[in-house]
Order: C-alpha cells, then structure tokens, then sequence
C-alpha cells in the first residue's frame, strides 16, 4: 500500500519525490515503492460564483442583492481541472491507503488541500507534513513526524470562514456598488480600510498649511549649541528671535552641567515577512509583492531561507543546536564574519531570540543549513538573501555601545543644549554594514561650573512639513499596525489597489486618485475602519486556535453582508465616472470610458451590461523597427498578423501563424512558471487567466 503525498507546486513535489525515492516520473505525479508524489497549482479548487448557484446572477442586478447561498458550494476551476482529475484517480487507485498533505503549512496551504480532498470525496486517514524550510534534512525530519491531520482542522476551518467571509462581503458589496453607479468599483473589507488611510493622509497633506519658525544656534570655539525652551527649540515669533540674538550675541556661556552615559542596544531580532518588506522597499525600493516573490525563490527554489509567510520574529529553543550547520553553511559568503565565530567557539546567539511561546505557526526568517553557492543568485535574490543573513549573523555580535554627552550651557539666562555620541564598540552594526563615524569627542573636556569665552550666535528660518505620503514601507507598517490582513496577503492588497486605479504609486509613494476619492464616500462607514478586519482576524486567529465559533462567525458574517447591501442601496450619494470620454460606444451609444492597462490605453463602454471594447493606441509589440529601432506597432488585418513603423513608414509581416504565436505563449507560460521562475502565491490557474484576457484584449 502507498500513500499519497499532496503538494502545492510541481516543484515543491519534485523535491519531495526525490528525497522519498520516487524515481517513476509522470505526466502529473512521481511514484515510487511507498509514495506517489502529486501536486495543486494553487488553488485547484474555489467557492461556487453566484451564477453557478443561478443563471439570473449572470447579469448583475441591483435588486438580486445580496446573495448568500444557504450553503456554500465549491467547484473545479476550469483551467486547472486536469490537474484535479489526475489527483482525483490517483486517491481512488486501490493501492492508496492514505493521503499526506504537503501543501504549504499555513492556513492558505491548509485550503488549498482541504477543499481538493472534499471534492474528491476523500473518506480514508489524513496526515500532514508541516516543516519550515524545504531543504532535504527538513522533508526527512518532517515525514519521520508526520501530525495527524484532525489536529489542523480548526486551522482548515479557519481558512473557510476566511473564504466565506470574503466572498460574501467583498462580491456582494462590489456588485452593489457597481450597478448603483455604474462603474467597475471594488470594496472589501482589508483594501477599502487600506485605502481609507491613503486617502486621509492626502487629506492631511491637503489641508496642511506651512508655518515658520526659527531656530538660534550659538558658535562655541569648535561646538555648537541649540537654544531650547521647555524642551523644545522651535521658536514661532521672529521678532522674539531677533531680540535675543540681539541680546544674547557675545556673551560668554558658562557650563550648567555635564551628562554622560554608556549605552547599548541589543541587537534586532531576526526577519518576519512584513518587516523584511519594509527593510527590502527602503534599501533597494522592492515592492512588498516583488519581496514576496524573490524570496519564495530562495524558499523553495535555493532552499537558502526558511518558511516566508510568517508572523514571528522569534525561534523555537529546540532549534539553538542548529545554529553551528546553519553558519557553516553560509561561510563561502561570509566568510570575514563567520570566521572568528567559529575560531572563538562563539556559535551561540542571543538567548532572547529563542522564546517557544513567541513562535506562531512558524519562527523568524533565518538562513538554512543548505550550502550557499552566491554564484548560482540573480542581483535580486543576493540582495534579499544578504538582508536575511546579516540580520541572523548579527544575533551572535556584541551589543553595540555608545556614549552620550548633554551640556547644558547657560547664556544670558538663556538654555543653550549640545549633544554628542562617540561610538564605544560597533559591535552587531559592523555586520549590518551601518557603520557611523567615531569622530573626535569635542565635548569630553567640558565640566561643571566652566565659562567659555564670547559666543557667536546665527538665526535660522524653517518651515513645519506636512507627513509624507505613505511608501510601500509605510504602508505595511501601517496594515501590520491595525490587523489588516496576513503576512501573506497585504502585497496582494496593495497591488489591488493599483490596479483597480483608485491609487497610483509615483516615485516609490501612493497617491489616491479621482476615482479612489468617490470611491471612499461611497463606501460603508464600517468597511473604512481598520477595526472591522482587526476583529476579523481576532476571531479568525481564535477559530484556528480551537477558541472561537466558526458558525456563529459565519452568521454573523450574513447579517453583516445584508446590511452593508441595504445601506448602499439607499445611498443617495452621487458619483462620476473620472475616466469618461465624449466618444460614443457604436453598439448601445452610451459615453465610452478609458482605461490605462499595461498593453496601453483601452476604451470600453460606461454600459456594465455591453461588451464593447477597443483599443485607443495601437498596441506595442516587442518587435523593433529596423530603421529607428523604436517597438513597432501590432495590427491583425486580412493577411493575418502584421507590424508597423508609421513614422518610418515601415511594415513587416508576422513570421508566425496565430496558431504558432498561441504554441509560443504556451511555452512561455510553462516556463515562468518553471522552478527556475516560479512566482510565490500565483497558481497555474491565475496564469492562464491571465494569459486568457490578455488574448482577449
């Protein structure tokens, strides 16, 4: 008898096998004597859309809202169903005796596996691979202490109420609003509260009105001193400022006191994914979803790093023996500061990093014992990877240590403030590579009691700033901040929120736009505020932990869908569609609206229930004009495919037929989606969706 091993990716299941012995290599899955290794690609498996339920949804209506099915129904998805099918008449070969579900170990992966074994009908015992890192030691490990799978039902039972809850707030709201205003307008409950913050931060910078200030610094021999008052050093009347630079100029300083203090910071705790984002999106400008992907590569790819999607900054005490293989691992590319650890015996690290009850579903980001071979890294990933491995080697520095100096100077009757740190050992920062300058001390000589000679003092003017627009890393901290959705998902989010066009992001920040601002006033109140999905994810998290009642969630998730539908039913709020044009729609006349896609700009028709659609710009190819070496445009006339140059007056015919460009995508597709390119959280499924409306367009 054997059993059947689950995975989530084709490349995750080819590891696997091979580690198992599974040296029988099929179409879609690997075998061997005790294991047949199969795969999801993604989610095979997704929740009944309302016209599965009935054909009347097909078209969205104002008074069919809201739908809520007396019991959720799932289906295949139509482009994957292969796939399903294989996984389906290998559970029912007779030979198979149970299934092991390697799918990834979060609540996500949980779903993935859970609903692909519900639709198969799937009766006979459950087990399940839960490992953090995908090295061969780990795979190993992880099926000699294979878990019972009836101990990750409460997490499976959490992703469904996740599912359900979203589906029910986020279709039934969008529909709402699109057929009350007629315009593609999308809500739910983690981006609408993200894009309430956005918009309240434009606000603020809106509304914000600059306000001098002046600022007295006084010119000791080779210090300087800031005049302060009450702790502040600000002053808002100039005339105040002449007077007493005019009063206070020459006088002598006489020293009040003398402060100093040895200091030392710890060094920072090891990566979880959402700080990892906002460290990768300051220092090399990453997007939190290009973060996500390229390091999903160095997960499953390179095998360098540990599980990605986790929320813990800590690790397992159990894992303190492991930290020797792990440096010996990454010495070919750190050898200067893993050397002397080694030499010195010095391969512990810090005792606070080791918290068992800090540990969630998963611990901190850290490097694996697999060996590291820099070269075999694009730009990309080594700089993540550096990240991630200066971060864990500098668990087993010295703390850094500084010393402070406040001189408190009294001038005329006036404070006077110098401040000073001198770097007493780098300690931890030499690893991170911030090291700062150990200048000469100028205050060291100073003591209590001391006059100086005459002052020099100089006036400046400043100007209060509003808040900056939220970057990439602000804005993560901010969801982190207020619960709004998962390590896993927040890039997702973000790049909804792009794409749906209700923000912009320009020069690394984001911007509401138009359309974003109506969007705002006419969502529900309680879909605004961060706190109705911190409560989600409250109740969600206690679900998973066998503390909370996913029925009673789900009921009150429908009395929830149904008022949110009544009060946008009875809005009487006004919006306009930003991107209407004066241009008709020649299938039904109404106004036609323009749309940016990244294949150029698009114009469709205003009318939800007409299809009409056509490009405004001719669309790009890759193809290069032979002359001015500018892309050539693309156009599909009686000959068949063609390429054109206008301002060269250049036209050349497509080498290869429709058919032949179809064949091309294919093996495009298939090798972005290869191990080699293999993009973190995106399903085969999702891909050729993708390539589906491309084709379309």
């Amino acid at each position: 008898m054997k059993s059947l091993v689950l995975a989530e990716k084709p490349s995750v299941a080819r590891d696997i096998a091979r580690v198992l012995g599974c040296k029988q290599a099929h179409k879609q899955y690997f075998e061997g004597p005790r294991y047949i290794v199969t795969w999801a690609l993604g989610h095979l498996i997704e929740l009944k859309m309302p016209e599965d339920y009935d054909r009347k949804y097909e078209t969205w209506r104002l008074e069919d809202l809201p739908i809520i099915p007396k019991h959720m129904g799932l289906k295949v998805i139509r482009q994957t169903s292969r796939q399903f099918r294989a996984i389906e008449r290998l559970a029912k070969r007779p030979d198979v005796k149970d299934c092991i579900i390697a799918t990834d170990a979060g609540r996500e992966g949980e779903l993935v596996a859970r609903w692909i074994l519900q639709m198969i009908g799937w009766t006979k015992p459950i087990w399940r691979l839960w490992i953090s890192s995908q090295t061969d030691r780990a795979i190993r490990d992880g099926f000699r202490q294979l878990k019972p799978g009836a101990q990750f039902e409460r997490l499976y039972q959490s992703a469904v109420c996740r599912a359900e809850a979203d589906w029910l707030i986020g279709l039934n709201v969008t529909r709402a609003l699109t057929t009350k205003y007629n315009d593609p307008l999308s809500a739910g409950r983690v981006q609408t509260p993200t894009l309430a913050m956005i918009i309240e931060r434009e606000r603020e910078i809106q509304s914000f009105v600059p306000v001098p200030y002046w600022t007295i610094r006084a010119k000791i021999g080779s210090m300087e001193a800031v005049w302060e008052r009450h702790g502040g050093h600000r002053l808002f009347d100039q005339d105040e400022a002449k007077r007493l630079i005019a009063r206070l100029d020459g006088q002598p300083a006489r020293v009040v006191s003398v402060k100093r203090k040895r200091k030392s910071e710890p060094a920072p705790l090891p990566y979880d994914l959402t700080e990892l984002q906002r460290d990768a999106n300051k220092r090399f400008g990453f997007s939190a979803k290009k973060t996500l992907s390229v390091l999903q590569r160095l997960y499953e790819q390179h095998k360098l790093v540990t599980y990605p999607r986790t929320d813990s900054r800590y690790l397992p005490s159990d894992m303190a023996s492991t930290m020797t293989k792990r440096l010996l691992a990454m010495k070919s590319g750190y050898e200067d500061a893993i050397a002397p650890l080694l030499a010195k015996g010095k391969t512990k690290a810090a005792k606070r990093v080791f918290h068992d009850d800090k540990v969630t579903d998963h611990h901190a980001i850290i490097p694996t014992d697999e060996r590291l071979d820099l070269s075999r890294l694009s730009s990309d990933e080594r700089k993540l990877y550096d990240l991630i491995a200066r971060r864990f080697l500098a668990l087993f520095y010295p703390p850094y240590e500084y010393e402070t100096a406040t001189v408190v100077f009294d001038i005329g009757g006036e404070t006077f403030v110098a401040r000073e740190t001198a770097v007493v050992n780098m300690g931890f920062k030499a690893i991170l590579g911030k090291e700062e300058a150990n200048a000469q001390p100028t205050l060291s000589h100073l003591a209590d009691g001391q006059t100086l000679p005459s002052v020099q003092l100089e006036m400046e003017q400043s100007f209060t700033e509003p808040p900056a627009r939220y970057s990439e890393a602000d804005l993560l901290a901010q969801m982190e901040t207020y619960g709004l959705g998962t390590p896993a998902t927040r890039a997702d989010i973000i790049e909804r929120l792009v794409e749906t066009e209700v923000v912009e992001r320009k020069d690394g920040r984001f911007y509401p736009t138009k359309k974003g601002k109506q969007l705002i006033e006419l969502v529900n109140e309680e879909l605004k505020s961060p706190e109705l999905t911190a409560r989600w994810e409250r109740e969600l998290e206690a679900i998973a932990r066998g503390k909370g009642n996913p029925k009673q969630f789900l009921a009150n998730i429908r009395q929830q869908t149904e008022a949110l539908v009544a009060e946008i039913k009875q809005s009487e709020q006004v919006y306009k569609a930003p991107n209407l044009t004066n241009l008709t729609c020649p299938e039904c006349g109404a106004l036609l609206k323009e749309r940016k896609t990244k294949d150029g700009r698009m114009l469709v028709c205003s009318n939800v229930a007409c299809r009409y659609r056509r490009r405004r710009d001719p669309k790009l190819s890759n193809r290069r004009c032979p002359q001015c070496h500018r892309r050539m445009e693309m156009h599909e006339g009686k000959a068949g495919l063609y390429f054109q140059c206008r301002p060269c007056n250049i036209v050349e015919k497509a080498e290869e037929t429709k058919r032949a460009a179809a064949r091309g995508s294919e093996r495009a597709l298939l090798k972005k989606y290869s191990p080699a390119n293999e993009s973190f959280g995106v399903s085969l499924g999702e891909l050729l969706k993708q390539t589906l409306n491309e084709k379309e367009e």
